[in-house]
């Protein structure tokens, strides 16, 4: 199935890691015919990530920036936009979490550090680019979440169920503007931000309660990402994903 990606230029932030979603999903939408840019603090990571994509015949740019930091998003969009003219596609895939620990025990300063980066990062990077995504009534913005609910995880929790919240009112806003917005839940895998916060073991238990007996791999969440932001996904606005 053509996904109707060819020539689409979509950014990304969160692709240093080199076993994360965010490298996953540069490669599938530059298999799909999409130029890249890539962002995370990381910039080494970025780069990597870029290279390639270049290598599959994408143009492609890997840059340093916290998406904390506004100024450093704009002048990313800056750049991107002189590069390759237009912006289609944005995956907000960028993510934290300042470790498990009791509420009563946790200092306040983990769950502003993870608002920080899981909620208001990506607002920043909306901000800056939604105009022009308006101004050409074009645009698809996926929004990753997480999971919410578990016992000692207040802060990544929070900050994602405020993605939830903030993703269902922009998706409303936007829509009639020509951006479709929906929010994507990725099922757990083993990621750098998995590797680094979960307890001992969780991945091992984890898998035994899927239906398939195992994790989903960073690729299979790319292959996904790249058709909720296809033109052959053209009708799904608002919606939660859950993989």
């Amino acid at each position: 199935m053509d996904l109707g990606l060819k020539d689409k230029v979509a950014i990304i932030t969160g692709t240093g890691s080199q076993i994360g979603f965010g490298k996953a999903i540069a490669l599938a939408l530059a298999k799909e015919g999409c130029d890249i840019m890539g962002v995370d603090v990381d910039g080494e990571g970025a780069e990597q990530t870029a290279a390639e994509v270049r290598s599959l015949g994408r143009k492609a740019i890997g840059l340093k920036v916290d998406i904390t930091n506004r100024a450093e998003v704009d002048a990313a969009v800056k750049k991107a936009l002189a590069e390759f003219k237009k912006i289609d596609i944005l995956v907000n895939n960028a993510g934290m979490d300042p470790g498990w620990v009791p509420f009563i025990e946790m200092d306040l300063d983990n769950l502003r550090k993870a608002m920080d980066v899981n909620l208001y990062g990506g607002m920043n990077m909306v901000q800056a680019i939604a105009p022009h995504m308006i101004s050409r009534k074009y645009g698809k913005i996926v929004n990753f979440s997480g999971g919410q609910g578990g016992p000692n995880t207040t802060s990544y929790s929070t900050s994602k169920g405020a993605v939830d919240s903030w993703s269902e009112v922009l998706a409303k806003e936007l829509v009639p503007l020509g951006v479709i917005v929906n929010t994507f839940l990725p099922p757990p895998a083993k990621t750098k931000l998995g590797a680094d916060h979960l307890p001992p073991n969780f991945a091992d238990r984890v898998s035994k309660m899927m239906p398939l007996g195992r994790l989903c791999t960073p690729a299979e969440v790319g292959s996904m990402i790249a058709y909720m932001v296809s033109d052959t996904n053209s009708y799904m606005v608002g919606q939660y994903i859950k993989l």
